[in-house]
């Protein structure tokens, strides 16, 4: 499960940073690896709340810094 949450991350990642799937990994962090400025964090945010139908708090969300911590995050909020 954990894989095909990874391979979504990384679908929205790309897609919210127009930027090529090959360059994320799970150690990819969003500002200082992949470039995210401080409004593409938000709609980065709001992409995974999308993308898996959750709700992510705010607070805990902007702990959120790699890949691998997305991934971890919203496969807990899966259950």
């Amino acid at each position: 499960m954990a894989e095909n949450i990874q391979q979504r991350v990384i679908e929205v990642v790309a897609r919210t940073l127009k930027i090529d799937e090959a360059q994320i990994t799970g150690d990819s962090r969003f500002v200082e690896d992949l470039g995210a400025e401080s409004m593409q964090s938000v709609e980065l945010i709001a992409a995974f709340e999308e993308e898996f139908d959750i709700e992510m708090d705010e607070r805990e969300a902007l702990d959120v810094k790699t890949v691998e911590k997305a991934v971890n995050f919203i496969a807990r909020h899966l259950g």
